[in-house]
């Protein structure tokens, strides 16, 4: 079972630099593709992308949901893997993947630990190894086989935010989901610009609204309106 690696991205050229050689290097001979699918990015995320030898497809649409859903409909591996752009994988990470699904896991993802020292973040950091109800969304990446991935319908494009969390969800009611021990180093970037505590609160926010089931494009607006992005 061959790997498709999936990276939406909007002006990430900086990263996409780094992400991806080290990606195929690491990767294997089982890491079948990288594929970058871009929301309409102003730098040269596209042209660095394809120059490191990732295949890049244009979404018309700038969502998350909507381009991973591009990139797994052009996916040649039996598991879809998706990342962010800022994520550094650990060594190992496709066997690790591989093995999951073939002793029965449907989808799983891995634990995650901050690029930065910061204590409240090593303590946000600890509390990935549970598998509890907000596991495997955002920066934990999420893996899947894509037989199981198109049989869920994809990401539910009306989610412009929270679309991997609803994905786990359903995954969780029909298959099993295996929370992997290893941790992949993610960006601290967020709490760079806001305070730890801004963020967490603006993460509450978003989650209880999510649960409420308020629509994705509020939940979004007020989650930008929280926190700081320069």
């Amino acid at each position: 079972m061959r790997l498709s690696i999936i990276i939406p991205v909007l002006d990430e050229s900086e990263n996409l630099q780094c992400t991806i050689p080290t990606l195929f290097k690491i990767g294997g001979s089982d890491l079948l593709e990288i594929i970058v699918v871009d929301g309409g990015s102003r730098d040269e995320s596209k042209e660095i992308a394809r120059t490191l030898g990732a295949k890049v497809l244009n979404s018309e649409v700038r969502s998350r949901a909507a381009q991973m859903n591009l990139g797994a409909k052009y996916a040649q591996g039996e598991i879809l893997y998706f990342v962010h752009a800022d994520v550094r994988l650990v060594p190992g990470f496709v066997k690790e993947i591989q093995n999951a699904i073939s002793v029965g896991y449907a989808a799983g993802c891995f634990r995650y630990r901050f690029d930065s020292p910061k204590l409240m973040l090593r303590i946000n950091s600890w509390f990935t190894r549970f598998n509890g109800l907000l596991v495997g969304g955002g920066d934990q990446t999420l893996f899947i086989g894509k037989s199981t991935f198109n049989a869920l319908g994809g990401f539910d494009e009306h989610y412009t935010i929270m679309e991997d969390f609803d994905l786990v969800r359903k995954i969780k009611r029909k298959y099993t989901f295996r929370l992997l021990p290893k941790s992949i180093l993610v960006s601290a970037r967020k709490y760079e610009t806001n305070s730890w505590l801004r963020v967490q609160w603006a993460n509450l926010v978003a989650f209880l609204m999510f649960f409420l089931k308020i629509h994705p494009q509020k939940i979004k607006s007020t989650y930008k309106r929280m926190l700081d992005y320069r």
